[in-house]
């Protein structure tokens, strides 16, 4: 019986969800509410009446126990069943241990091991994200060295392009989503807490190890990322400085994955508006919320951070599905949670309340994918990739004409990026006579001094950036100077 039952998802599965170029974003939840039997009908019943096909389900991994699958006899019951019901199981397979390979040299080959039981056991499922949140310190440690340089991503490595080679084995249909990156990160290994990583960062480090490997293969076929706001009362359209990045900052993670893997196997984001290539998975969504008055009998504990309210949070719900329908390369965008956990001092970020009532961002999002079916109602937004410096710019000297008697001068550098840079003065004869180099923080204004005395004549003032994260993308920049009188 359960063979029969997995012939006949798998055949719903090839007429429902073949297409992976699809323009079409699809939208669910990461939540393992429906992998418990007395859950799973109420579960699927609400994903269907809200229009969504996606849910992502924790599948952990254990190297102690590397051929157990927790709770097996869940996911063979829930697996067939959401498949039947037009909702697509997806995988994030998570080690037990924040620090499971860093214990255990031996963990890359058991992890992929383990993953290609996964897909053998459950043919039906054809997703898999490997890892969770390897940025941070509560899913992997270390995120750095003695000298203080990332290993968090040279270890992750190991674990991603093992598992790519092993689930490819399996089917080379199955698509293999890396990093799940949680949008914010320290870049401190000296913080006091939470020693982790920036994403743009980690996806530069990554981009080093894989070619430092000689690998001539991709190790991804998509990429997960987690676009919480900073705080749960931020709008949808504030994201973060570089090099973090939510929900408006997509273009950041797409230009990170260039700097680090062009030229490589590893396939990149589309450009423009075209739906190929490369997408992300936003596999994490959610802007917490407080407990309302009438539904406070379902909660215990105290609220740890400072929530929105209920209508700002259906309000952000229903405009994130429009406005990631409207990026060809946003695969789809799962909410997270469907329902509240009852700790307040965890997630309440649900379209349901612990209690069962439902949220105003049911409805919201009910009416969203109504409207929208997953498509873009306006003009799909461009992406390209640029090959300058982001937000470069220069303050030349005020006065362009000024006495040889002077004896100093400045100019103000600006990026919004880390940049290197150089700064040269040159005579009307192309000679430069004075230069200085250093480096740029984003955001930050760095000063340039240059003293001494001039001959009378033109000068030009040059300066080029350079990315931090891609030596190859300049930006620059130069001003015509005169001094005059005697020196």
């Amino acid at each position: 019986m359960q063979r029969l039952a997995v012939l006949v998802a798998l055949l719903v599965s090839a007429l429902t969800f073949t297409g992976g170029a699809s323009a079409v974003l699809r939208v669910g939840v990461a939540d393992d509410l429906g992998r418990s039997p007395d859950q799973s009908v109420w579960f699927l019943d609400s994903m269907s009446e809200l229009g969504m096909s996606e849910n992502r389900i924790t599948v952990n991994f254990d190297p102690a126990a590397p051929t157990t699958i927790p709770d097996q006899w869940q996911l063979d019951l829930f697996v067939p069943l959401a498949t039947l019901r037009g909702v697509h199981p997806v995988f994030s397979v998570s080690p037990t241990k924040a620090r499971a390979v860093a214990e255990n040299p031996n963990a890359p080959e058991l992890y992929a091991q383990y993953v290609g039981l996964l897909a053998r056991t459950y043919p039906t499922v054809n997703d898999f994200i490997i890892g969770n949140e390897p940025n941070q310190p509560r899913f992997w440690q270390p995120q750095f060295g003695k000298s203080g340089q990332n290993v968090s991503a040279r270890s992750y490595y190991r674990l991603l392009a093992a598992s790519y080679d092993s689930l490819k084995a399996v089917d080379p249909g199955i698509r293999v989503i890396g990093l799940g990156l949680s949008p914010r990160g320290g870049d401190r290994p000296d913080a006091s807490n939470n020693v982790s990583t920036s994403p743009v960062r980690f996806i530069d480090a990554l981009g080093k190890t894989y070619r430092a490997s000689g690998r001539k293969r991709p190790i991804m076929d998509e990429l997960a990322y987690h676009p919480y706001p900073d705080h749960d009362r931020d709008p949808l359209m504030k994201g973060y400085r570089w090099p973090n990045a939510g929900a408006p900052n997509l273009g950041r993670i797409k230009q990170a994955l260039w700097d680090a893997f062009r030229g490589t196997a590893q396939p990149l984001f589309p450009e423009g508006t075209r739906s190929g290539g490369m997408k992300v998975r936003l596999d994490e969504l959610g802007w917490q919320v407080d407990a309302v008055p009438s539904a406070a009998f379902a909660y215990y504990g105290r609220e740890s951070i400072r929530a929105t309210n209920e209508n700002a949070q259906a309000r952000i719900y229903g405009d994130a599905i429009r406005y990631f329908s409207c990026d060809a390369s946003v695969h789809s965008a799962l909410f997270f949670l469907l329902r509240d956990e009852p700790n307040l001092d965890r997630w309440q970020a649900g379209l349901v309340r612990a209690g069962g009532t439902r949220r105003p961002s049911f409805d919201s999002v009910k009416a969203a994918m109504a409207q929208t079916g997953g498509r873009c109602q306006g003009a799909m937004r461009p992406w390209r990739h640029t090959t300058r410096v982001q937000g470069a710019r220069v303050k030349w000297p005020r006065k362009r004409t000024q006495p040889a008697r002077r004896v100093g001068m400045e100019l103000v550098l600006n990026a919004q990026e880390d940049a290197l840079f150089e700064a040269g003065l040159y005579n009307a004869h192309g000679k430069r006579v004075l230069k200085q180099v250093g480096g740029l923080d984003a955001y930050r204004s760095r000063v340039v001094r240059f003293n001494a005395r001039f001959r009378p004549g033109r000068y030009t003032l040059r300066v080029q950036l350079k990315a931090e994260m891609n030596l190859s993308r300049k930006s620059r920049f130069s001003s015509q100077l005169r001094f005059t009188g005697r020196r």
